[in-house]
């Protein structure tokens, strides 16, 4: 798809040029991503500037794109339903970043990692076309975008990065290389030569995250991402599918009973209808523990009308 070409992106929208490289990058083997993040990139597009006539032509012809899009996948429930496409996004940017923070644990540190933490942080920035960040994604697109930063500092620097969550104290990213890939216009459909990690150092927080505790494998499945890594120039170990502490089901939901006067609301179906797409969609990448998890949360709010 995104045959349509797209003009030049003017300098005021570069801030969205890495959401749509990365929806170039994800065409192919993953248009639902790749829709939302052009989603993301239009409406943020307009919010910076709909009015000067390169930015009205610009964002024009992406919002032809999104058109075109919907029409080739208007059978997908992940397009045409907001809570499916929402549920979507969110595992597949929590799948890379987990396959980096795997990575990093394990002392595995190279350029496809440094630029899955990155792009984990994008897609979470996606989400936002949904509604508000949780606190739990906001803390994962700080992370993941400090840790980017950080590691690929240390490799420019030839030092050793540390390898898990660490604390940076008055360390300053915003003299970190700015990539080639970075300074380079989004013109047509076709993907631009990725170089060895696409994302601006300026936007990288400085903040300290000695208190930060990401467990590995517990926000994500735990399968490694298909795409990543391919020829990372670096011999790493194969990394091994993490072992999944599945959930106990709640023994309460064996003996609950509807009591009559449960009268649940629209509000609390479309609730249960959440929490059940999510676990389909956790299942599309094998995580069990968040299926069980969004089953159990859903069984229990149809049987006594609380969460």
């Amino acid at each position: 798809m995104a045959a349509l070409a797209l003009p030049p992106l003017p300098p005021q929208l570069k801030s969205i040029q890495h959401h749509l490289r990365t929806a170039q990058e994800l065409d192919k083997r993953e248009p639902v991503v790749a829709y939302y993040c052009r989603l993301y990139a239009m409406q943020t597009g307009m919010k910076i500037d709909s009015k000067t006539p390169e930015c009205r032509k610009f964002l024009s012809k992406l919002m032809d794109q999104l058109e075109a899009m919907k029409k080739q996948f208007g059978d997908n429930e992940a397009i045409t339903q907001e809570i499916v496409g929402s549920a979507h996004v969110e595992n597949y940017a929590l799948k890379m970043f987990l396959y980096a923070d795997n990575e990093d644990r394990a002392g595995q540190f190279h350029k496809n990692m440094i630029k899955s933490f990155y792009t984990a942080s994008l897609l979470i920035d996606v989400l936002t076309v949904f509604g508000e960040l949780s606190e739990e994604n906001a803390q994962h697109r700080k992370y993941a975008r400090w840790k980017a930063a950080y590691i690929h500092n240390c490799l420019k620097n030839g030092e050793t990065p540390q390898p898990g969550p660490i604390g940076m104290e008055g360390e300053s990213f915003a003299d970190a290389e700015r990539e080639e890939a970075g300074s380079s216009s989004v013109h047509s459909g076709t993907t631009q030569p990725s170089s060895s990690s696409t994302y601006e150092a300026n936007n990288i927080p400085t903040s300290n995250y000695t208190g930060i505790h990401i467990p590995p494998g517990a926000h994500a499945p735990a399968n490694t991402p298909a795409e990543v890594p391919h020829n990372t120039g670096v011999t790493s170990n194969t990394i091994q599918p993490t072992p999944q502490n599945i959930p106990l089901v709640d023994p309460s939901l064996y003996s609950a009973q509807s009591a009559g006067e449960v009268r649940l609301t629209p509000e609390d179906f479309a609730r249960a209808q959440k929490y059940c797409k999510y676990a389909g969609s956790a299942l599309q990448y094998e995580d069990v523990s968040t299926a069980v998890q969004n089953l159990q949360k859903a069984l229990k709010l149809l049987i006594t009308g609380r969460e």
